[in-house]
């Protein structure tokens, strides 16, 4: 009876085992749910603690690793993304999102070459996602692969035929690789940008506009702060690259150097702006 009764004790804490181990596996993801809502709710500190529980939880965890990189990417801790990034390709070599996010925080870190190399790794895992990659096209453009860059510009065309940057990017691999008459003469037609001054831009490029109409077309109808600033960011940028092809490296400095110091915004072309410059000063 005595024997019995051990059995039933030793069959509890089997059963109670089996339960902590199920409830482990049901609470990692629990946890990176919760991880995810503490995001949305802009709450960047607690979504990353309870992205580091889940992972603890779970070491072999793909998503928790990815998803806790593309935070730190969010936040600008380029080499933190990478890390996550680094393990997330580790648990699974096929996992498309993770080399794409790791090749914009290679770029951003100035590391040209190694994030086209990711960007390839990407496009082989999902090559339909091959015209929509304006992104490689920039990299392309500042490790002198100018023939690859305007022709991932051309394919993005296909995409978006209204995007005055994709022309503009296309103009100066072409003006690096032939000339700035051949790029002028190619040029290629596009839809309306309403993003201001774009459109004035796209008539610098064309030869129709001078520099301080681009500046002068920022000014139109009542932007608010954040917008007019958002605008002379852009204006400043495409000036800057606008004077880089034209062989003027002084202006093109001076108002790269605007975009970034006076009118720095947040996103992707916010750090192009700043890795150009980084670029182009230590070139200097």
């Amino acid at each position: 009876m005595h024997s019995a009764f051990a059995i039933a004790i030793l069959a509890c804490l089997l059963i109670g085992c089996l339960t902590r181990y199920v409830r482990a596996a049901e609470t990692t993801d629990e946890v990176l749910a919760k991880a995810v809502t503490a995001w949305e709710k802009k709450q960047p500190e607690e979504a990353l603690k309870l992205a580091a529980k889940a992972i603890e939880l779970d070491p072999k965890n793909t998503e928790a690793y990815l998803f806790r990189g593309k935070m730190y990417e969010a936040l600008d801790k380029h080499a933190e993304a990478i890390a996550d990034f680094d393990q997330t390709i580790k648990r699974n070599p096929k996992a498309a999102d993770a080399y794409d996010h790791r090749g914009s925080e290679k770029f951003k870190l100035g590391k040209i070459k190694e994030s086209i190399d990711d960007f390839d790794a990407y496009l082989k895992l999902q090559p339909k996602e091959t015209p929509k990659h304006w992104k490689r096209g920039i990299s392309y453009y500042y490790v002198g692969r100018y023939e690859d860059g305007a022709k991932q510009f051309e394919a993005y065309q296909d995409v978006d035929g209204a995007d005055v940057e994709n022309v503009v990017w296309r103009y100066i691999c072409m003006a690096r690789k032939d000339g700035v008459e051949k790029a002028r003469a190619g040029l290629l037609k596009v839809g309306e940008d309403k993003r201001v001054p774009l459109m004035r831009v796209y008539d610098l490029f064309a030869g129709k506009a001078k520099p301080e109409d681009v500046l002068a077309a920022v000014q139109e109808g009542k932007p608010s702060k954040e917008e007019l600033k958002l605008r002379f960011f852009y204006a400043h940028l495409y000036l800057g690259l606008y004077f880089e092809a034209e062989g003027d490296k002084k202006k093109a400095l001076e108002h790269m150097k605007k975009a970034v110091e006076d009118y720095t915004t947040r996103g992707y072309m916010g750090d192009v702006a700043r890795v150009h410059l980084e670029l182009r000063t230590k070139e200097k």
